[in-house]
């Protein structure tokens, strides 16, 4: 049976009495970050609601996947019913997803294999830049690189879908433990990185799976809590509700999935926590209303392991392919049964399932199998050494034997070593250069600071203490098994060794934070002191502060006070406090994030200038943990089933877009991102590229991947000759805002990021910044035409170096009155 809450996103306006139920987050400790939800909050049921979206549509191949939807009907024509609920339902196997193959049509199975920034259950393969790093390069051409040598890696090994990119979380709030696997915190900036890595990873024949679908904003009880016998009775409590209106929906969540249909993503996940009321794999709103029918989806949808809580709902909400495929979680009995398998079988048998979804399922799952040439003789067969470093499903929990040959534990890096190392470089952004001290000048004596410094002492794969080592991934299912690293310490004794430097290090943070470090180099005080400090973030948690980890502010005090020359790296999951950022002695701070295996190396290019910083903040880094808003739900003080809400009251505006909208002023803004040159730009102009008069509503065109085509369509081009004024050949970031109109519906943010473009420019070159401004870049979400409108009247196009650094600007007037 279907739930009895609501499955459905709001498509009116908050009812006043659920608006009114708005959070108090009160006042928040820098140190130990607590929400506890206030009673007279709990709601059972919807934040605003609208009719189920049913039947679940069909896929037709629109988008260039009409070749190989015929050739995904004519299997599907062959199968008996029995293969059909094997090929919708997962298995134990050698990866961490299994679909199983069927010999005599010629169909080898599935292999699905995490994670964003590397392929996790495998050896000899490389570990990339997070997510958060990739972002923070601003760089289209990286951006696809990144995805395109991850592609090869995973179908190298065998694998034929990808779970990866991540654009949920995108950052609502500071604390989610996950933001460092997505991109940033803003839909357009995270959308372009969807779309430019999944058309990496297709390139390269692997299918993207962008993730997690959707509202999935925090980790804590993103899983109900389950009684012995798996079910949730009223002692227990359902998964945490993520409750957001309409216009939100579109304009920050669902954005960047747009673009990553829009560039044909072969897969969806979905996420664990209830949307509105309802389960996010089971809410057929949001799959078959918004995904399948408004954004033309043609894929298939997976579960996020474990996110499966019923079989026929889930089926009819739009859910297509369960994963892992038993019931219940992790360190699940895999004999216990699974809401789909066998019970496919019997609801086809006895009326209440019709053949044709569980065909149309299997179509959307063979369609880019197809379409990827996956079906080809020499498509890499799955790695045997997965086997034994495959922990989720090992092989005394196989229902299945799965024929594994081929070369074991093959080699997949194929150099990529010295791309993860020029995109470390370019994702490295430097936050304060005081006097000069960057770049360094050759300097003969180094101390080195602080315990991500050295070589990782506990493993290279989910350390579980990640005291001493430099930490360039967080944990989970989105990390990657190393190599090798090349650690910061390594390579700033590598190029001392050129200058004939002397280096000496103290990697103890406790050691460092209670001493006077005055007393501990020999003979005369360091020309340089560099201190490496880091943040850990992990799945299944939230963080619960936002300092650095392991006393860090400590460490930096303590050196700071003798060492008047002291710069400051972090490798973090993502924004921190830095209350000694206006410390006179701490003359140089740079934001590392996670930098993948070739970290060092990277951080060293840096600091000697080989490469001079380009890298920019995806998020806003406040003066006050309190500055940020959109908290994170710790804790409920009632005992309802349904009592885990969290209401993303804030609407439209997070990160920039809160503090732009309070004129609250911040240490870094975001976009962000200092240099070792100057540049500067000219006078901006935007030249119309449509035919006629714009109107506000878009033609109503036949639905492509992504949505309405007419959203995608090019309305305005905007240029900007900038100039490199320095000495030194850099690159920057030029960066577009839009500031809409009076006449945008109240909560329209001051500005948004519609456009940006990095420029490499030789000393005293100058170049051309262009923008191409698509109709949805200048329209919001009419919640009562459930349409996209440009409003009527002048926007302002303002360009910059960061959003709040915008010298340029010009206006525009798309719709007259």
């Amino acid at each position: 049976m279907r739930t009895s809450l609501s499955v459905a996103l709001s498509s009116l306006l908050l009812a006043p009495s659920v608006a009114a139920q708005a959070y108090d987050a009160g006042d928040r400790g820098e140190d130990d970050f607590t929400y506890v939800q206030p009673l007279n909050t709990t709601i059972l049921g919807p934040y605003g609601h609208v009719p189920p979206v049913y039947p679940s549509p069909n896929a037709t191949g629109t988008g260039g996947w009409d070749e190989a939807l015929v050739k995904a009907r004519d299997f599907v024509a062959q199968l008996t019913l029995e293969e059909k609920a094997d090929m919708v339902t997962g298995t134990p196997g050698p990866c961490v997803g299994n679909i199983v193959a069927v010999p005599r049509l010629g169909f080898k199975g599935l292999c699905l294999q995490d994670g964003p920034l590397a392929i996790r259950v495998a050896d000899y393969a490389s570990v990339f830049m997070a997510g958060v790093s990739a972002a923070s390069t601003w760089d289209k051409d990286i951006l696809y690189e990144r995805g395109l040598a991850m592609g090869k890696e995973f179908k190298a090994k065998g694998a034929h879908v990808a779970l990866s990119p991540v654009c949920g979380p995108l950052g609502r709030s500071a604390y989610s433990g996950r933001n460092w696997e997505g991109f940033a915190a803003d839909p357009y900036l995270t959308g372009v990185a969807m779309e430019e890595t999944i058309k990496g990873h297709q390139d390269a024949g692997v299918q993207a799976t962008p993730k997690h679908f959707i509202g999935n904003e925090q980790e804590t009880q993103r899983n109900p809590t389950f009684a012995p016998n798996g079910t949730v009775t009223d002692k227990y409590q359902e998964a945490i509700s993520s409750n957001i209106d309409d216009r939100t929906m579109h304009e920050i969540y669902l954005w960047p999935f747009a673009n990553a249909i829009h560039a044909k993503a072969s897969s969806v996940m979905c996420s664990y926590q209830r949307l509105n009321g309802t389960y996010a794999c089971e809410n057929s709103k949001a799959v078959n209303g918004l995904l399948k029918t408004e954004l033309g989806f043609q894929g298939y949808l997976m579960s996020d392991w474990g996110s499966t809580h019923s079989g026929l709902s889930s089926i009819e909400g739009g859910l297509d392919m369960n994963m892992p495929g038993g019931l219940g979680l992790y360190g699940m009995n895999w004999r216990a049964g699974s809401f789909f398998g066998g019970n496919v079988t019997l609801a086809v048998n006895n009326g209440t399932l019709p053949v044709s979804r569980v065909d149309d399922m299997i179509i959307r799952i063979l369609t880019p199998y197809f379409w990827l040439g996956q079906d080809s003789d020499d498509y890499p067969t799955v790695d045997p050494s997965t086997v034994e470093l495959n922990t989720f499903s090992p092989r005394s929990t196989w229902l299945r034997e799965f024929n594994l040959t081929g070369e074991r534990s093959r080699d997949v890096r194929d150099g990529h070593g010295d791309l993860i190392r020029k995109h470390g470089a370019a994702a490295t952004i430097l936050l304060k250069n005081e006097n000069g001290a960057l770049p360094l000048k050759a300097p003969k004596s180094i101390a080195v600071f602080g315990n991500d410094a050295g070589q990782i002492t506990e493993g290279f794969y989910n350390q579980a203490n990640f005291e001493y080592g430099s930490l360039v991934a967080g944990g989970g299912s989105g990390t990657g098994r190393l190599t090798y690293l090349v650690d910061p310490l390594a390579a700033i004794n590598a190029r001392a060794a050129k200058d004939g430097a002397l280096v000496q290090q103290w990697l103890n943070n406790t050691l460092i934070a209670a001493t006077d470090v005055s007393t501990l180099w020999v003979p005369t005080p360091p020309e340089v002191c560099l201190v490496f400090l880091k943040t850990w973030a992990e799945e299944a948690a939230d963080r619960a502060n936002l300092l650095v980890n392991w006393d860090g502010n400590d460490v930096v005090e303590s050196v700071a006070s003798q060492c008047n020359n002291t710069v400051v790296v972090t490798h973090s999951s993502g924004i921190n406090i830095l209350p000694w950022a206006d410390h006179p002695n701490v003359t140089a701070i740079l934001a590392a994030h996670f930098p993948g295996q070739e970290s060092g190396n990277s951080i060293v290019d840096v600091l000697y200038g080989d490469v001079s910083p380009s890298g920019k903040l995806p998020y806003t880094i406040a003066h006050k943990a309190s500055d940020y808003n959109a908290p994170i739900v710790t804790e409920v003080q009632t005992t309802g089933q349904y009592d885990w809400q969290v209401y993303f009251d804030e609407k439209l505006e997070i990160d920039y877009r809160h503090f732009d909208a309070h004129n609250i002023s911040v240490l870094y803004e975001f976009g962000f991102g200092l240099s070792y040159s100057t540049f500067e730009l000219g006078d901006v102009e935007a030249s119309s590229t449509a035919t006629g008069n714009i109107a506000s509503r878009p033609e109503a065109l036949p639905v492509q991947p992504g949505g309405n085509p007419a959203l995608w369509e090019t309305l305005y081009t905007v240029t900007v000759p900038l100039t490199n004024t320095g000495d030194v050949d850099a690159a920057t970031v030029a960066q577009l805002y839009v500031s809409f109109p009076h006449s945008a519906p109240a909560g329209t943010p001051p500005k948004q990021l519609r456009g940006f473009d990095k420029l490499f420019l030789a000393a005293g070159e100058t170049g051309t910044a262009t923008f191409e401004l698509m109709r949805r870049d200048i329209s919001y979400w009419d919640v009562y035409a459930q349409d996209w409108l440009i409003p009527e009247g002048e926007f302002t196009l303002s360009v910059g170096f960061s959003s709040r650094d915008l010298p340029v600007k010009t206006t525009i007037n798309p719709v007259q009155a």
